[in-house]
């Protein structure tokens, strides 16, 4: 049984922010593999099904994002799971828009929900990094996340959160690096994402 995070706010008036895109891959992988309804549980919103004969439980943390760890937590001893089988989906300031990078453990690199479900659970589990790019100083940062993605970036946008709904049961499967790499392929095919997908940044 496997864990996947989708990392946002609540509230419809977060629903388009970059912050938010976390939700918005696992309600593409919600909506293309038929899960359950969400249902309101362990402080925010799960829905559960099957991707690669995995059960797999998506959870959107409804406690703002600085406090997500609270709610992984919670989900976590109620399945009493391990941290490798947990994936938090999440924004990554350091990526460029539409590129998907996973690890495993490392730094938080300032951002608030990694930063809380490490101090609730620990470091080693999986992050699926969503590339949404930076806009350059830091000043900028907190409006810039914050904000909702523009009409222009809504095609990849949609195209990543498609890409990482088709390829979800490589994830549930642990075949993590092939899942990463054929999200790229997607993203490439469509005219997204123009490295080789290999490496870290």
């Amino acid at each position: 049984m496997r864990l996947f995070v989708g990392l946002g706010n609540p509230g419809t008036k977060h629903q388009g922010n970059r912050h938010n895109i976390g939700f918005m891959a696992i309600d593409a992988v919600a909506r293309r593999h038929r899960f359950a309804p969400w249902r309101r549980r362990f402080q925010g919103e799960a829905a559960e099904g099957e991707l690669a004969g995995q059960r797999i439980v998506l959870l959107k943390p409804a406690t703002y994002m600085n406090e997500s760890g609270r709610a992984v937590g919670e989900a976590m001893r109620f399945f009493k799971l391990a941290l490798g089988d947990v994936a938090v989906f999440h924004d990554e300031l350091d990526l460029p828009p539409g590129k998907l990078r996973i690890k495993t453990g490392g730094g938080n690199a300032g951002h608030n929900g990694l930063r809380s479900i490490t101090a609730h659970i620990g470091n080693d589990y999986a992050r699926v990094r969503l590339g949404i790019g930076h806009p350059g100083l830091k000043h900028l940062v907190h409006a810039y996340v914050l904000g909702d993605f523009a009409k222009a970036e809504r095609p990849w946008v949609e195209a990543l959160c498609e890409a990482v709904a088709d390829h979800a049961g490589l994830l549930a499967a642990g075949e993590e690096a092939t899942f990463q790499n054929k999200v790229h392929l997607a993203m490439q095919a469509q005219g997204f994402a123009g490295d080789n997908g290999n490496g870290d940044g």
